[in-house]
């Protein structure tokens, strides 16, 4: 959530930000905020000095009753009375007030950094690095969804049966792969400095607008209707939202988590040809990394994490390339996103298998998530996340881009893991 001292500061700067995104009604939602806080902060002042008020008539009182003043006093007891009715009422109307900004603020997105590009879509994100040579596959191969039927490795009608699409039943080699990225994936976040996390992957509402997934992608998240929870779309949200509500002292900084977990998105009208098999799924695993940084700090971190999912994509062989996403393709929070996507030879497209991104103090604003500095004074935080990595688009890759006449290699560094170095 955008700090309103800084929408006050320089609010034409905030929309010029704003209109990267698109965002149609960017103006309009600022507008209303400041409008808003300015009818708040009228409110306020004649609450308060209605209580000003009180103080000096009930003074007056004392003394009056002291001087055997009684009808006087009295007088000045109606006028009291008055007076907290006045009260009773601007505080009803500075509640809502205050309501109807907090529900503006949370339709604001994030700005988006001053070196981010304005572009619509996918199309306007920038490569800015590119590693691995594309994979020359024999005739006839195959892309993931045949190989999996092939090697009998993983099921989706056993999934449907169980569940529904999108649920897949990972079996034998399939799913000791799966456990095998997901070991190598933590062992490698342990050695860069990550503490590692194993959170609930249910989260009450108050988490869900902590990170800022509700209200903006509520029909994106299973609800759990008797309980009031949401299963987890991304780890990131109960990591990060261990810090909420506290005031962190500066030698505790930085903060470097890490966790895995399953992940729950329905993916509501987002299906195709392009989607098919390991490419989307109502349910995954990922293991993500957070960190809490102070604001100098932050963007060399998210390089630093940058370069660390790049070094996970190089051990696994797999061709990756960059991108720096433009305003039109940014998420809601983030101030700034590099995605890393890697290629599918069978398919002949890139694959989207991570995003890192810094969200500024937009998340720490909603959170009340701070920092107390060596002298003292209390400071917003910067949150940063990352998938390192989330694994059906990287198995995906990883069966088409190594598979041959005769069966499919193994990463060589996850040999130790997997326990065998070919799926045939």
């Amino acid at each position: 959530m955008l700090q309103l001292s800084v929408i006050r500061e320089n609010p034409e700067k905030i929309i010029e930000g704003l209109n990267k995104r698109n965002l149609k009604d960017a103006r309009e939602l600022v507008t209303k905020a400041l409008d808003l806080d300015k009818d708040r902060r009228r409110i306020q002042v004649s609450r308060d000095e209605a209580s000003s008020e009180i103080n000096s008539l009930s003074a007056k009182i004392g003394t009056l009753i002291k001087e055997g003043k009684r009808e006087e006093a009295d007088q000045v007891k109606q006028q009291v009375s008055g007076k907290k009715e006045t009260i009773k009422k601007l505080e009803e109307e500075l509640k809502a007030e205050e309501a109807a900004l907090q529900e503006i603020l949370y339709r604001i997105p994030n700005v988006p950094a001053d070196n981010v590009p304005h572009g619509k879509g996918a199309e306007d994100n920038l490569t800015v690095h590119k590693h691995g040579e594309e994979p020359r596959l024999h005739a006839g191969a195959l892309p993931h969804w045949e190989l999996i039927k092939k090697y009998d490795i993983i099921d989706f009608d056993l999934g449907v049966k169980i569940s529904g699409a999108g649920f897949p039943v990972y079996k034998g080699k399939g799913a000791k792969l799966q456990r095998a990225l997901i070991n190598f994936f933590l062992d490698e976040a342990a050695a860069r400095g990550y503490k590692e996390i194993q959170p609930p992957i249910v989260i009450n509402e108050a988490s869900g607008y902590g990170t800022g997934q509700l209200p903006d992608k509520e029909g994106q998240m299973y609800f759990v209707n008797a309980d009031g929870l949401y299963l987890i779309p991304t780890a990131e949200v109960p990591i990060t939202n261990l810090y909420r509500d506290l005031i962190i002292n500066e030698e505790e900084l930085p903060i470097k988590n890490v966790g895995y977990t399953p992940c729950f998105r329905r993916e509501a009208g987002s299906w195709g040809a392009h989607v098919r098999g390991l490419n989307r799924l109502h349910q995954f695993d990922k293991v993500e990394i957070v960190q809490i940084m102070k604001p100098e700090e932050s963007y060399q971190a998210l390089e630093d994490m940058c370069s660390y999912v790049q070094g996970l994509l190089e051990k696994l062989e797999l061709p990756y390339r960059k991108l720096l996403l433009c305003g039109g393709d940014m998420g809601f929070n983030s101030a700034m996103t590099f995605d890393m996507e890697v290629y599918s030879a069978a398919q002949q497209r890139w694959l989207e298998v991570s995003s890192v991104s810094n969200f500024e103090t937009f998340q720490a604003n909603r959170m009340k998530l701070r920092y107390r500095n060596k002298e003292g004074k209390i400071n917003l935080l910067h949150t940063l996340n990352g998938s390192a990595l989330a694994l059906p688009r990287i198995v995906a890759a990883i069966l088409e881009n190594n598979q041959t006449e005769s069966g499919i290699n193994i990463p060589k560094v996850l040999h130790a893991y997997t326990k065998f170095e070919r799926i045939s």
